[in-house]
């Protein structure tokens, strides 16, 4: 594993020139080649030495920047990393161009086992979520702990708000989108999804939107925004309609780690009825429902999160002991 400490993924990079990803206050951006992906790296220095890691996976059109706030609450408990799926963030396309939920997985994989870092804590959001289950259902070696926001999990009827975004994934459709949606400002976009995702999006303060919409501006200029999108949108399509031992809720029977599930009330775009269904197909799971949040509660409610975050690595600790007690 190699890694260097620029915003840019690669300094052989051919991509036109883009504003720089923005860093947080306390946090760090490097970028990490791997055999058939660079994956731009977001960290924050944890309060003290030898806090066990953690990593973040965000969810379809997000970032690493979308677990930020919950990374600052929570660095005094792990060691937080998060990734930009391949094509999002501050990461470029796969080489192999596969934007699959197998493929991301692959990608959280690959990272994991070449840092060494695992087993880790595991967080992911919607498409995070799916990823970040396939990944702890077949390589449990490398997850202490599972927490899901929002996890996008086949459902057998989608939510009407979600329609578009399922729609994405067919082929053309994102082009029709790109001409009907010219003279919209990256303001006026950033708005429609905020309040797609944000179970309130007043909650939104100026300068973080103001963050936001400059990232979407840079994120537009790049030539394969769309594709990252509408291949990663295609890929969850995909992954609702496999069956058998590849099927998303299968996987999620034979995940192993502690897991805490975390639906809003208000999400559109993940049905809060499934949450007593993940509830049901986790082995080890705990359920918290926060009423008024939406589809992005760690971005949303980082506070509520961390301490049920907080509550469950008590609790995993302390059945650790006892266990040790009893042999």
């Amino acid at each position: 594993m190699s890694s260097t400490e620029s915003p840019s993924v690669s300094a052989a990079s051919v991509l036109p020139r883009v504003a720089p990803v923005r860093v947080g206050e306390g946090e760090r951006l490097r970028s990490v080649r791997l055999p058939g992906v660079t994956l731009a790296i977001r960290s924050r220095r944890p309060a003290r030495e030898g806090l066990p890691p953690a990593l973040y996976v965000h969810g379809l059109g997000g970032s690493s920047q979308n677990w930020s706030s919950l990374m600052a609450e929570l660095d005094d408990v792990v060691d937080s990393e998060a990734v930009d799926l391949p094509g999002f963030g501050d990461s470029p396309p796969p080489d192999d161009g596969n934007y699959s939920v197998t493929g991301h997985a692959r990608a959280v994989i690959r990272y994991l086992d070449a840092s060494g870092r695992g087993p880790v804590h595991l967080f992911g959001n919607s498409l995070g979520g799916a990823v970040t289950t396939r990944v702890a259902a077949v390589r449990p070696d490398l997850v202490r702990t599972l927490t899901l926001v929002s996890p996008a999990l086949p459902e057998l009827r989608i939510q009407r708000t979600a329609a578009p975004t399922a729609l994405l994934g067919v082929p053309g459709v994102a082009a029709l989108f790109t001409r009907f949606t010219r003279e919209w400002t990256a303001e006026q976009r950033m708005r429609g999804v905020m309040a797609l995702c944000y179970g309130d999006p007043t909650r939104v303060s100026p300068e973080a939107f103001q963050h936001a919409v400059a990232e979407l501006e840079r994120r537009l200029q790049l030539p394969y925004f769309w594709d990252a999108m509408t291949r990663s949108a295609r890929g969850i399509v995909n992954a609702y309609t496999l069956g058998g031992q590849h099927g998303l809720w299968r996987q999620a029977e034979r995940v192993l780690a502690p897991t805490l599930l975390i639906y809003g009330g208000r999400d559109q775009l993940v049905g809060f009825r499934m949450a007593r269904r993940a509830a049901r197909a986790f082995r080890d799971s705990r359920l918290l429902s926060l009423p008024d949040a939406g589809h992005v509660a760690m971005m949303e409610y980082p506070d509520v999160v961390a301490t049920a975050f907080r509550e469950l690595l008590a609790d995993t600790a302390k059945a650790a002991a006892d266990a040790g007690t009893r042999s």
